[in-house]
């Protein structure tokens, strides 16, 4: 028993302004795409790992990746995050649960991946958040139209995890209604399944812009992580 981990990788993150893909950018001597694999190649029940990559890049990515023997396979990615995800989801053949994590996430801990794999085998759909710190509101044309409760609002981070036959089945709804979610969980919630929420780390980051990277050097440091 155990889970297959996919990994989105296909962006170019623009808003990085990087002449690389953001995650062959290095943090303390080692880049962002193998600080996320590491994490899952250390992981017992992690059974196998498949990377979407853009379609210029998959050759990169596995010279980059060769390594990691739980690399099974780094698959052209689509236009769209969603189709990247379901190319690979078209070549998985036998696993119980899948985990899907962004690239861009690599201080993910084992101890969470744990945990959220354990919550999947009772409740099939499950996925990482952290509660809102932020008072959050609606606004139209510059205007508050609304102010939300906090406590109700959650901010979702990956991985994100679900039984196999869930995702497949949101999958294949959403490209024979050629839909588009926001996120994995927003298709499987369309499918008609419900999607339990686990705590998250604040420290789970999507290194998105040069000041993620400052703020990356300093959770290193704070895990004593300063040489690689």
């Amino acid at each position: 028993m155990g889970f297959t981990t996919i990994i989105p990788a296909a962006g170019q993150g623009k808003r990085m302004g990087a002449e690389i893909n953001k995650l062959f950018l290095e943090i303390n001597g080692e880049t962002i795409i193998r600080r996320t694999v590491s994490v899952f190649q250390e992981i017992e029940e992690c059974e196998q790992i498949f990377i979407a990559a853009h379609p210029e890049e998959v050759h990169l990515m596995e010279e980059h990746l060769k390594d990691f023997n739980k690399v099974a396979g780094v698959i052209p990615g689509g236009k769209e995050r969603q189709h990247s995800i379901n190319e690979v989801l078209n070549v998985l053949i036998d696993t119980e649960v899948v985990m899907v994590h962004d690239g861009a996430r690599p201080f993910i801990t084992q101890e969470k991946v744990k945990q959220l794999y354990q919550e999947t085998l009772k409740n099939n759909a499950v996925i990482l958040a952290v509660q809102a710190k932020d008072t959050i509101k609606k606004v139209i044309d510059g205007v508050v139209e609304e102010t939300y409760d906090r406590s109700t609002l959650w901010q979702v981070q990956t991985p994100q995890s679900f039984s196999r036959h869930v995702i497949l089945k949101a999958y294949n709804l959403a490209e024979e209604h050629d839909f588009v979610g926001t996120d994995d969980a927003s298709l499987v919630e369309r499918a008609g399944y419900k999607v339990h929420i686990t705590n998250g780390d604040y420290d789970n980051i999507k290194i998105t812009t040069h000041e993620d990277l400052i703020i990356a050097d300093s959770i290193l440091e704070r895990r004593g992580i300063c040489d690689v």
